[in-house]
């Protein structure tokens, strides 16, 4: 019969510790990605400016 109340306890403080650690991970901050990776595929990127697309005024022509 102790080995029942040995065990209850073990099961029970192995609980509380994992219970701390996803509270803790939980204000910390771990579970706060807005965008899982899973979904990011779904969206499309933003187009890089090419150097083509800049027009960069020449200073040597005069007006």
């Amino acid at each position: 019969m102790s080995v029942i109340i040995l065990l209850l306890i073990a099961s029970i403080s192995v609980a509380a510790l994992f219970l701390a650690a996803f509270i803790w991970s939980v204000r910390n901050g771990q579970y706060d990605d807005e965008v899982a990776p899973a979904v990011r595929i779904l969206f499309d990127d933003k187009p890089a400016a090419s150097a083509a697309d800049t027009i960069v005024p020449d200073k040597n022509i005069q007006p």
